[in-house]
């Protein structure tokens, strides 16, 4: 594989906070790799800068000639009076013109220009990039491209953003935070996208199913190093604790040698002048060693919730409708003490609604609920809230409380919880306004964890948290005594904290017994199989209607010829590399090196011929 990115010495500050330090990496072609380090430790600024939209305070990075890079930022901002066709088609090569011209066509049924605009797409073999412009809107609901932006939720501009990057065709593909407002379809087909593009990736995400899935490389940001796993997630995890004891490990050691040395340093002053260089150098190696902390693989928290009496709530026939649409139809549920219930649905099917009725932000339009007496909610709102930005970190957690109580008699002060919560010392007397984004979500988090609730509903919790953060939450909420409602897309927090699903759904709620993947294993076993598509008439028009053959893009064209080459070229190697090998005139040493040679040839040319074969049928 060939280099597609080097990075050299990139160093980073943001005002007087050093984000990043001389960051040393590269990324092969064809690699889809992910970085992954605590909320406020500069990723997003680290993508930024590799995308060009900021210059680093040191440094360089380089991509190779001829890269073309598509770039999802995690808040994408478009000017006014833009629509949707003008934001996703925004690129200016001849093919993405052409579409945009014939989707603009459809959009106003104009039938002549529709008519001139096929005849080019037949001469330029437009119509696979249709039909993926098509697939890719399609998967992330995006219909109504007539439609001004500023008239789409925050959510719906994250997708068309992503619509856009992924319809570029980019060799190099830079993602922040992109199952962000996706719901799991979307997530699920995303993934599949990705992973068979061979574009090159780089991305951000808290989405650890989506790192399983898609990543082959992980990148940690650690105590202003960076490390590199050759693995997927589940394969970082591992190694990553296999690090953390070595290193503690290391500490250790280094701390009891220390010890010992520390009794030589001091000896008499007239001896020291003696004393070798070597080992006084040593001491101080070993002196900045033992002075580090040593880390432990994840932290937990043990908090105690206000006590739950036996009634929580109860729902009993409660429907709610907006606009003469019914979201929620005749629900009825009595919630038990200790459930930890996830909620799946589609956007715009009612999750939010039901958590608004919870609360008593809103009213049912039929039916009624109850709530226990003794049961104090905990709202975690997705839009969060807004802070003083001038208040310190320790001020905003102090105002709700001073201390929690942390079970078995113990109390927990506010600067120990925000310990618990990744906060460290150094950061308890920061400025709000000083936080990144994720650093805010966490504290916001803490709020209101730290008024004691027993029950706790959570909308979308795990936005813009990072993975370390995730895990304390997830080990937090095992241990809460009191009843968790969840409405989350991270199917890898769905399957850690839950154990019931509500799955929305044309009106109704279903409540299904177990964690997510249970759940998708039980859709996938009863799904019923595809009905036969029946072809329509040519009559009977399709915006326009067109039967279509496959047809091989311009790209593929030329990947099929690249292949022809490419397979004589291997031929050729093989044919004079066995000669060598019967000749008998090589020497063992060589004889290996030409075995192991011939093993990737084989094998590069059996990959050649399968995916000649394939364009071939193709091309008929």
């Amino acid at each position: 594989m060939a280099n597609i990115l080097s990075v050299e010495n990139l160093t980073h500050h943001w005002g007087d906070i050093r984000l990043f330090d001389s960051l040393n990496f590269g990324l092969e072609e064809g690699e889809k790799a992910a970085l992954i380090a605590r909320n406020g430790t500069g990723k997003t600024t680290l993508l930024n800068i590799l995308a060009g939209k900021l210059v680093a305070d040191e440094g360089t990075f380089a991509l190779r000639n001829g890269i073309k890079t598509g770039y999802l930022t995690q808040l994408p901002v478009y000017p006014p009076g833009k629509t949707v066709m003008e934001a996703v088609f925004s690129g200016e090569n001849e093919m993405i013109s052409l579409v945009r011209s014939y989707e603009s066509a459809i959009e106003s049924d104009d039938q002549a220009l529709i008519g001139k605009l096929i005849e080019k797409m037949d001469a330029m073999g437009a119509w696979d990039y249709e039909t993926r412009v098509r697939q890719v809107l399609d998967k992330l609901k995006i219909t109504r491209l007539n439609q001004p932006v500023e008239q789409l939720s925050g959510g719906q501009q994250k997708r068309l953003a992503l619509a856009a990057v992924l319809l570029e065709e980019p060799d190099f593909i830079i993602l922040d935070e992109p199952t962000n407002h996706l719901d799991i379809d979307m997530v699920d087909w995303l993934e599949d996208y990705l992973s068979r593009n061979r574009a090159t990736l780089l991305m951000v995400t808290h989405d650890r199913f989506f790192l399983d899935r898609v990543c082959n490389v992980i990148f940690e940001m650690d105590d202003e190093t960076l490390y590199k796993y050759t693995g997927n997630y589940s394969y970082f995890l591992e190694k990553r604790d296999e690090r953390i004891d070595q290193r503690n490990q290391e500490i250790d050691r280094a701390r009891n040698l220390l010890r010992k040395e520390q009794d030589w340093m001091n000896r008499q002053p007239q001896a020291r002048a003696t004393k070798a260089k070597y080992r006084i150098d040593a001491y101080y190696e070993l002196k900045e060693v033992a002075g580090q902390k040593t880390r432990e693989a994840d932290l937990s928290i043990d908090i105690k919730a206000s006590r739950l009496g036996t009634k929580v709530l109860n729902f009993d026939n409660v429907s709610k409708g907006f606009n003469g649409k019914t979201l929620i139809r005749d629900f009825s549920y009595k919630f038990a003490k200790g459930e930890k219930i996830g909620i799946l649905g589609s956007n715009g099917t009612g999750k939010s609604t039901l958590l608004n009725i919870i609360n008593g932000d809103i009213k049912p339009d039929t039916g009624s609920i109850e709530l226990g007496e003794t049961v104090v909610v905990g709202y975690y709102r997705q839009e969060g809230i807004k802070f003083d930005e001038n208040k310190k970190v320790i001020e905003v957690i102090s105002e709700i409380a001073d201390d929690i109580d942390a079970g078995n008699g113990r109390r927990m002060d506010a600067a120990q919880f925000l310990r618990y919560f990744l906060f460290p010392n150094e950061m308890h007397y920061v400025p709000v306004s000083k936080l990144s984004g994720g650093e805010k979500k966490r504290l916001y988090l803490m709020t209101v964890l730290m008024k004691n609730p027993n029950f706790l509903i959570l909308d979308e919790p795990t936005n813009d948290l990072d993975v370390y953060t995730l895990g304390v939450l997830e080990d937090y909420l095992d241990r809460f005594e009191g009843c968790v409602l969840a409405v989350s897309h991270d199917r890898y927090f769905l399957d850690r904290v839950v154990d019931q699903m509500f799955v929305f759904q044309d009106g109704f709620i279903k409540v299904f017994p177990g964690n997510y993947s249970r759940y998708h294993e039980y859709i996938k076993e009863n799904a019923k199989p595809a009905e036969p598509k029946i072809k329509k008439p040519v009559a009977e028009k399709r915006e326009p209607s067109r039967e279509r053959q496959r047809r091989l893009s311009f790209k593929e064209k030329k990947e099929l010829e690249e292949l022809e080459k490419r397979m004589a070229a291997l031929e050729e190697e093989k044919k004079a590399l066995e000669e060598m090998m019967s000749s008998g005139a090589m020497a063992s040493d060589e004889l290996i090196k030409a075995s192991e040679r011939m093993g990737v040839l084989l094998k590069e040319l059996d990959e050649c011929e399968m995916r000649w074969l394939e364009l071939s049928e193709i091309e008929g």
